[in-house]
């Protein structure tokens, strides 16, 4: 079998679809000496550029999806539907995260991302990094997304929390102030309407003495960071590799 054959399996056993990562973890499947060389992630990288320029098997649909040239690609899910939202934002986050060379946490893993992905499937690290005491880890493992440095030790560098209900708000500020002692970044992601709320609470105590840590960013926002890197990086795909 060959790596193009290969690769063209892990999509198949997803329903046409794969994360950059996955591809990753399961190529070896139908490829065993996949991971022989040093650079074997640039070379599959390299085999997917390839088939995209010459609009052969595999198609990009987002910044780390790919899919079956054939593959229908899922319509973006609805603000009014709270919950595929949700998790839509959050696979925002990880792909982003993954993207800017983090290594990428979620508290969600099993809940659905879009193009028949699990958030595992984009995630890079299945258990939070042991970086604290264990009644910090506690709380930190419910963060959405977290994204941690890849060199040297891990420690949490930008915390995002989706927020698609004003009630859920005090428990993102609460969970994110867990990590108040390391250099974290600290995000909230929610729809716009709830920014006035946000203002106002991150302006009350014990939040305000942390409120330069944190930034507000709506859906709309995040979403169109998201495809405009997708864009610059498939066309940088199609251009330099």
């Amino acid at each position: 079998m060959t790596k193009v054959e290969a690769i063209k399996k892990v999509l198949e056993d997803n329903g046409g679809t794969a994360s950059l990562t996955d591809i990753y973890k399961n190529i070896e499947k139908y490829y065993p000496t996949a991971k022989s060389s040093e650079q074997w992630e640039a070379g599959i990288r390299g085999v997917l550029y390839r088939e995209i320029r010459n609009k052969k098997l595999f198609k990009k649909i987002g910044l780390s999806i790919y899919a079956l040239s054939d593959y229908q690609e899922e319509v973006k899910p609805h603000k009014e539907d709270k919950v595929r939202m949700h998790s839509y934002i959050e696979g925002i986050c990880l792909e982003l995260g993954n993207f800017k060379n983090f290594s990428t946490y979620t508290a969600d893993p099993s809940m659905l991302y879009r193009d028949n992905i699990q958030l595992q499937r984009i995630a890079t690290l299945n258990e939070l990094p042991p970086f604290s005491y264990e009644d910090i880890l506690r709380e930190a493992k419910r963060i959405d997304v977290i994204w941690f440095n890849q060199k040297g030790h891990k420690f949490p560098q930008k915390v995002f929390e989706v927020v698609d209900s004003i009630g859920t708000l005090n428990g993102a500020f609460n969970r994110s102030l867990q990590l108040q002692n390391f250099r974290t970044e600290f995000y909230i992601v929610a729809p716009e309407q709830h920014r006035a709320k946000y203002e106002q609470t991150i302006n009350l105590a014990p939040y305000n003495i942390n409120k330069e840590r944190f930034s507000f960013i709506n859906y709309d926002d995040i979403t169109e960071l998201y495809e405009n890197t997708a864009r610059v990086n498939k066309l940088e795909s199609k251009l330099f590799k």
